[in-house]
């Protein structure tokens, strides 16, 4: 991300973003909503509403570049905000990772999960070749999106009044409840796993924005994660080849010397916060929380 990208992002409105997005094609397609504009919303998304998602007509062209399974996540809602994190509408991860949108200003929220067993080891997945986005490139052990749903968004009863102004905590508690369900989609790692063996700690948010395969990329603010198991605890991880192609825990030393081999590629999130954060939080691990629920916001430059 640029500087003068950066610039234009933080003198973008809300109210500019939704006159560009709100539109016709996008109404009828359900890619772009103003939360102000949405009249019922999913409490929870359940594996009953992935299995729900549905491809049309115009999804025909794509049917023939890319995997029918991860054209449908494409169908998924995000959430959208502006420069300050805050949250004013849901947009289809389509509409959200094509360049064309992220050169005008379109932003959503994701995290990053970095797991650890209890011998302080990095779980690692390549993602698969089927992936839209980023296909075949290592990256932590799971990067994804919470989706514009109450419970993803950090959204309670006692809080419905202050959405677009929700607290670091809400959201953070919201992330980590999509994560629990990002790791058992992608990982197979059960629910009851990750919830019972061991525990998030928020670090902190980067905001970046990278190119990926054309006309796909990513523009974020993303959500760290370390996640801890618990001493003598073994998590099952089954793994979905549908979005991982390998997976594998690594030391300090073995990761380093991955990203030394010219041969293997890595996701431009993951080499950001290697570079800057990752090692120097791996050599802390039995302190970590001394390093949590940083709220600033940090801005990433290429």
């Amino acid at each position: 991300m640029s500087k003068s990208y950066q610039e234009k992002i933080k003198n973008l409105s809300q109210e500019d973003v939704i006159s560009t997005f709100y539109t016709e094609e996008n109404i009828k397609t359900n890619a772009f909503i103003p939360l102000k504009n949405q009249t019922k919303r999913l409490n929870k998304y359940t594996k009953d509403d992935l299995q729900n998602l549905k491809l049309d007509h115009s999804d025909s062209n794509d049917l023939n570049l890319y995997d029918e399974e991860q054209l449908r996540l494409m169908k998924e809602q995000c959430i959208v905000i502006d420069y300050n994190d805050k949250e004013f509408a849901s947009g289809s991860k389509k509409l959200l990772h094509l360049m064309d949108n992220i050169d005008k200003g379109l932003l959503h929220r994701a995290f990053s999960v970095f797991l650890f067993n209890d011998k302080n080891e990095l779980l690692l997945q390549q993602r698969s070749s089927e992936k839209i986005t980023f296909p075949e490139l290592w990256t932590n052990t799971c990067c994804s999106h919470p989706l514009a749903v109450d419970d993803e968004m950090g959204i309670n009863e006692n809080n419905q009044s202050e959405i677009g102004q929700l607290s670091l905590a809400d959201k953070v508690k919201g992330t980590i409840t999509a994560a629990v369900r990002k790791l058992d989609h992608e990982l197979g790692i059960p629910e009851n796993d990750t919830i019972t063996k061991g525990t998030f700690h928020f670090l902190n948010r980067i905001h970046y924005m990278a190119p990926s395969n054309e006309p796909w990329g990513e523009h974020e603010i993303d959500y760290i994660f370390i996640y801890k198991t618990d001493k003598d605890k073994d998590l099952t991880i089954l793994g979905n080849p549908n979005e991982v192609k390998e997976f594998k825990y690594v030391t300090m030393e073995e990761l380093k010397n991955m990203m030394n081999d010219k041969d293997l590629k890595f996701t431009p999130w993951f080499k950001l916060i290697c570079e800057n954060y990752l090692f120097d939080w791996w050599k802390q691990l039995d302190t970590i929380e001394d390093h949590t629920n940083d709220d600033q916001i940090y801005r990433m430059f290429f």
